[in-house]
């Protein structure tokens, strides 16, 4: 396991270093948020520093979402998927795992055949479409339960992490409350700015002792996996308008 984290660090460093890599976000970093840091974890955070340093001026297209429209449109839609729907969509997933190249998901695949991909390539450069197959994941594995659940105009689409949040932000649904359901996004420095996000997953719950419960794609460990984390690593909550839930 040590010897493929390593190259992976490697592999996912070269590729920032080249600015061919797709910009999908810092992520991979359940392992940081205890205490050692994984070369998983420094390879991705080397990732999204190239990212922002590259591409800071293009922050205002965040609002683009994709071929169904802007930003605007797609989260002015009525939803009939609830939060648990879209929770129990992200938790059927829990265990799979990326490949040795750290890529390989059904969600990376999804991404990059999705027109999506085509136009965050172009929003923030890369090589082709292709190259989301091995990039982190953790956005795509957000933007696959969206889709997957009936909730993507809610959930939104994107590969990087930061445009994801600022695409919240956006349509004024971006809070500092957990609710089930929300798109949680961290920074396992404890910034609050937006440009310091590094990973992104589902709240599961609020657990009251300081810590939140959540779903994640492209932990420390390359998978899916539910996970505990401390408030303090998150720098804000995306609220999706989900559909209420029925009471008996």
């Amino acid at each position: 396991m040590a010897k493929h984290r390593r190259t992976h660090a490697r592999v996912n460093l070269a590729r920032a270093a080249l600015g061919a890599t797709v910009a999908a976000g810092a992520l991979g970093f359940g392992a940081a948020a205890n205490a050692g840091t994984t070369a998983h974890t420094t390879a991705h955070a080397a990732h999204q520093v190239a990212h922002q340093a590259a591409h800071a001026a293009p922050a205002a297209r965040t609002r683009d979402t994709g071929s169904t429209g802007s930003a605007g449109a797609e989260g002015s839609k009525a939803l009939k998927v609830t939060a648990e729907q879209v929770l129990a969509t992200a938790r059927a997933q829990v265990g799979t795992s990326e490949d040795a190249n750290g890529g390989g998901t059904k969600f990376q695949k999804w991404y990059a055949s999705s027109p999506r991909a085509a136009e965050t390539i172009a929003r923030d450069g890369g090589g082709s479409t292709a190259s989301y197959v091995d990039a982190p994941w953790c956005s795509m594995f957000v933007s696959w339960v969206g889709e997957q659940s009936g909730a993507r105009s809610q959930v939104g689409w994107d590969a990087y992490t930061v445009a994801h949040a600022k695409w919240f932000q956006a349509n004024h649904r971006f809070g500092s409350a957990a609710k089930p359901g929300a798109v949680v996004f961290f920074s396992w420095s404890g910034s609050k700015d937006l440009s310091a996000i590094n990973h992104v997953g589902f709240v599961v719950k609020d657990n009251g002792d300081g810590t939140i419960s959540t779903i994640e794609g492209n932990t420390g460990n390359g998978k899916v996996e539910q996970r505990v984390r401390p408030a303090s690593q998150v720098v804000g909550y995306g609220y999706p308008h989900y559909a209420p839930t029925a009471r008996a």
